[in-house]
């Protein structure tokens, strides 16, 4: 397909628009029409099986119903299950409008359990609570409510529009409000606009976020088309987004990727237990805290964790089959079957899922007050987007409901759109088929997942989550660089931008909150505790007039039940702004930026080459002539062909197949006019250099390359004539005069093989640091190693060189005198000094080097201590040095602890 002219797009208006057509977009839809407000309701599947519910439901985890549940004893529940924070207006809303919900629901056809008396059959599977209400033909949810958006009094108010995928808000440029989606549909590509009075998101959870242990994208716990759609749209929107830093995690079904549903299962009886057979699970309410037992018991020595069912009689397991094997998941009945496995007989082996956004199953999600309003005005979010912890299916209905109420009161907006905003939603959806071969989704999509899992999935450190902000950073340029051809691939291109926006968030906020909350949710191991005092806060972003991600910390709300375990500060909020990354490096904080030579910035061939014409058909020639690897009287032609992508090809021929004669024949291309040509002739010579007879017309060939122009060839040159010993003292030392940098440091190495030390010595004064600290390192690698030469090396100025210098005396033999000034040059201000004194302590005499490296176990580079550690085992025959050795045991750097414990089991 072609990329549309955003003029050509098709225009809607309505009062309300509702974008999501799952629970709690379904019912927003149809309690705004009873209102009077015009809707169109916006699905990018079908209504009709969309969403979480798609499937049905198994039961209610959350029914607060009169005689066997308070209201407040309700929020009491979810208050202590998120840790104190919650805003109770909301929770409450859930608590005394639930029950309601449950009537409305069934007077529309939704069958709930009851006893034979006709009460709700509520069960309980907390220690303190019955709230949930198994739903035996829960199967038929979706199907119920679609026939109710279906009804005719509703047709005329609802207007749906399936395969249409909103990708921003539109809101209005003087007062920020929301004025309605820009979008497009996922069969026919056509770029869509609406205009709205008002807009409720209801797009569910951000299901694929982490990487499921599959490594299928779409075998994710949540319903896998849920990719953070909401949560993308209202961050750019400017609404304030609370509690990502939050995730969901939860138990599942080993190798199945399905809700273990405890909510089922514990009611008739069954329980969670490990491989010994015993409950081990301490939390009452199922939360992060219970989750994070959950992981303990797993990774430990009792683990794996079982769904205990075998206990229960027949009658009972049926009627657990009847209900998971047929909503929900319908294929879990298959999967069993598959393996051999039956309730009756054996039990559910469970893990732990990947880690996704859920206001509904944990807290993360837009921000929103007891009428569902975001910060935004005139947007709305319900259901999972939400944040409203734990609200799981009655709290979607519910807020789905007040969202439809309070919003029916807008009409349609009339006025100009931005066209900024509607320009930049245009080449999110589009800017794909601008680039069809680029990378697909599904690979690009894998790779950013992988990297979630790899550092935001808890356990959590500050480390870890500045590297995955530093990965999603990149990962934009990758993901606007992706490829499409048809409006299917669009839709998926356009969910991989959510998640990457997603994973952002949730990496930023992660780093955010210094604490560990909510058990496994937020368990940050450089922040183990949980601070009450300082985050008994929500934390709250929201995109920054820069751009930028911006963070507050909010104070709880007063509770409306006391709840005796938190105690909310007040206070005013308080402005984080944008998050520090916390530095990565491998021995402690750099003291100082690493230096780098500046490169010349690359060329293309023909920008290179000025000889460069349009491809030759003798290159294809070359290519098929390879197959049978010809001599060099077949490729000599072509080595001396016009076209230098013909002798390049011709080179890298010679060195696929090496026919004899093929040294001297690369190194006479090394003085070729080519650059391209030069290069692969210096990367063939150094590629078979051993397997090249050191024959003296290889040799010069070689030397004759020393005279190019090119730095690249004359240290392609150098290295080969040292490799095949091709040369003498007085050609290496010649090369030290080179202008280049890396041709001296091969010419030093090259003088090593020769032992040419007096030559070496000379080069010690070069004002290259790179030639000076290779120097110091020969003078310890040539056969017959003294210190005497390393004298002047040893006072040099640069840290680097004097550190490589001092170590080097390691191999040359350290005298007294010399012991003497490695003793000293330990109080260096330079690590890199300081380590090579204690490696140079290593070839001291004992009674010099032990007193002086015991105090180095006390330095604060790892490096240093490590290096001492390792000339304190070379001296490990005197008692005195394996006393100190026994004081590094407990060393908080791992090489450190290693080296010194050799000492206690390798006593000589």
């Amino acid at each position: 397909m072609t990329v549309p002219d955003p003029a050509d797009a098709t225009e809607l208006s309505c009062d309300v628009l509702v974008v999501g057509g799952g629970t709690a977009g379904t019912m927003a839809a149809l309690t705004a029409a009873e209102r009077g407000a015009s809707v169109l309701l916006l699905e990018k599947a079908h209504v009709r099986h969309s969403g979480a519910l798609a499937m049905g439901m198994d039961g209610v985890n959350n029914a607060v119903v009169p005689g066997r549940a308070e209201p407040d004893d309700y929020v009491a529940e979810i208050t202590r299950a998120n840790d104190g924070l919650v805003d109770q207006s909301t929770v409450r809303q859930t608590a005394t409008r639930g029950f309601a919900m449950v009537q409305r629901l069934e007077s529309y056809g939704v069958k709930f359990e009851k006893d034979e008396h006709g009460e709700y059959a509520v069960r309980q599977v907390h220690r303190s609570g019955s709230y949930v209400l198994p739903m035996p033909e829960g199967k038929d949810v979706k199907k119920v409510l679609y026939r109710q958006l279906r009804r005719r009094e509703m047709r005329e108010r609802i207007r749906i529009e399936n395969r249409v995928m909103p990708v921003r808000v539109l809101t209005h440029p003087d007062d920020g409000r929301a004025v309605g989606v820009a979008g497009f549909h996922t069969r026919t590509g056509e770029f869509v606009i609406v205009r709205a009075g008002a807009v409720i998101l209801a797009t569910g959870a951000c299901g694929r976020l982490g990487l499921p242990a599959s490594g299928y994208l779409y075998g994710t716990y949540e319903n896998p088309t849920n990719a953070g759609d909401g949560y993308a749209m209202a961050y750019h929107a400017g609404a304030a987004l609370t509690g990502i830093e939050c995730f969901q995690v939860n138990p599942l079904i080993k190798d199945y990727n399905g809700p273990a549903c405890a909510y089922v299962a514990n009611p008739f009886g069954g329980y969670q237990v490990n491989r010994h057979g015993e409950r081990f699970v301490e939390s009452d309410y199922w939360s992060g805290q219970m989750m994070a037992e959950f992981a303990a018991e797993l990774a430990s020595d009792r683990g794996p964790v079982y769904l205990k069912l075998s206990h229960l009689p027949e009658e009972t397991v049926g009627a657990v089959e009847s209900i998971l094997h047929t909503t929900e998941r319908p294929t879990r009945g298959t999967f069993h079957e598959g393996r051999g496995h039956d309730y009756r007989t054996h039990d559910i082996e469970m893990h732990i899922s990947e880690i996704g956004l859920c206001g509904g199953h944990s807290a993360s999600g837009v921000r929103v007050d007891a009428h569902a309003r975001t910060t935004v005005p005139r947007l709305y979010a319900a259901g999972d987007l939400a944040s409203v912890p734990h609200n799981y299916m009655i709290g979607a209905f519910v807020f789905g409901d007040l969202a439809g109420e309070d919003a029916a009161q807008y009409t349609a907006y009339e006025g100009e759109l931005d066209a900024r905003q509607v320009a930049d939603a245009h080449e999110l959806v589009y800017r794909p088929l601008r680039n069809p071969s680029g990378p697909p989704q599904p690979q690009v999509e894998y790779k950013l997942r992988r990297f979630v899992n790899d550092y935001v999935a808890p356990p959590k450190t500050g480390a870890k989550l500045s590297l995955a902000v530093e990965a999603f950073d990149r990962m934009s340029r990758e993901i606007a660089g992706m490829g499409a051809r048809t409006a299917h691939e669009l839709m998926r291109c356009a969910e991989v931008s959510f998640i990457r926006d997603c994973a952002e968030m949730a990496a930023r906020a992660s780093l955010a909150r210094t604490e560990s909350r909510w058990g496994l949710y937020h368990e940050r191991l450089d922040h183990p505790e949980r601070d009450d005092e300082g985050w008994l806060h929500h934390l709250d972003l929201r995109k920054a007039p820069s751009g930028a991600m911006e963070f507050t910390a909010r104070p709880v709300e007063p509770y409306l039940v006391p709840v005796p375990e938190f105690a909310p500060p007040g206070g005013p909020e308080r402005h984080l702004g944008e998050v520090e990354l916390v530095p990565v490096a491998t021995a402690g904080p750099r003291e100082a930026a690493p230096a780098a030579r500046p490169t010349a910035p690359s060329k293309g061939p023909a920008a290179e080459d000025p000889t460069a014409t349009a491809v030759s058909p003798r290159l294809l020639e070359l290519l098929a002539l390879v197959e049978d690897s010809p001599g060099l009287d077949v490729l000599g032609p072509y080595l001396e062909d016009p076209d230098p992508a013909v002798r390049a090809a011709a080179v890298t021929a010679l060195g696929e197949t090496a026919p004899a004669g093929t040294g001297p024949a690369l190194a006479a291309r090394l003085r070729d006019g080519s650059p391209r040509v030069r290069a692969a002739a210096a990367a063939a010579l150094r590629e078979l250099v051993e397997v090249l007879p050191a024959e003296p017309v290889l040799g010069d060939g070689l030397r004759e390359a020393l005279g190019v122009p090119d730095p690249a060839v004359r240290a392609a040159a150098l290295d080969v004539l040292r490799a095949l010993r091709l040369g003498d003292a007085p050609l290496y030392a010649a090369a030290l005069a080179d202008a280049e940098v890396d041709v001296r440091v091969g010419a030093v190495r090259a003088l090593v093989s020769v032992d040419a030390v007096a030559e070496l010595a000379r080069a010690a004064a070069d004002p290259a640091r790179e030639v000076r600290v290779a120097v110091a390192r020969g003078l310890a690698a040539v056969r017959d190693p003294r210190p005497g030469p390393l004298g002047p090396l040893l006072d040099d100025a640069d840290p680097l060189v004097g550190g490589a210098a001092l170590a080097a005396l390691a191999g040359t033999g350290c005298p007294p005198e010399y012991a003497e000034r490695a003793a000293a040059a330990l109080g260096s201000p330079a690590w890199q000094v300081r380590a090579g004194a204690a490696t140079a302590l290593r070839a001291a005499p004992a009674a010099l080097a032990v007193p002086a490296l015991a105090p180095v176990l006390a330095d604060p580079n790892a490096d240093v201590r490590k290096a001492a550690v390792l000339s304190l085992l070379a001296h490990r025959d005197e008692p005195a040095a394996r006393a100190v050795l026994a004081g590094a045991a407990d060393d908080p750097d791992a090489d450190v602890r290693a080296y010194a414990a050799r000492a206690a089991h390798a006593v000589h």
